[in-house]
């Protein structure tokens, strides 16, 4: 049974920094290319960053500068470091990996820049 399962998210002011992680399991993890997601309320969903099995990043323009993301395929499980952080980042944040014709998706974590 594949999991991917999101961890800390929470309540943070503007200009604060949250670290996101993705644990999966079930598969190789490996060689999966692993995507962030996010969805505002009203809005749809966006890539905000992902990171390949090579380890190549990209990232959303909104973030550059600000948001990181890296793997540890040992503990097969992807980190998204989240700083200088903006009411405009509220979102619920998905994690995605897909391999070939396999593609899952986490349950969310909710993340919300509020003062």
């Amino acid at each position: 049974q594949v999991q991917l399962v999101e961890s800390g998210g929470g309540l943070v002011q503007p200009g604060g920094s949250l670290r996101l992680s993705c644990a999966a399991s079930g598969i190789i993890f490996s060689y999966y290319t692993v995507g962030w997601y996010r969805q505002a309320p009203g809005k749809g969903r966006e890539l905000v960053a992902a990171i390949t099995s090579g380890g190549s990043t990209n990232s959303a323009d909104s973030v550059k500068g600000r948001f990181t993301i890296s793997r540890d395929n040992f503990k097969s499980t992807v980190y998204l470091q989240m700083n200088s952080l903006k009411p405009e980042d509220t979102a619920v944040y998905y994690c995605n990996a897909y391999y070939l014709h396999y593609d899952y998706w986490g349950q969310g974590t909710q993340v919300t820049v509020s003062s």
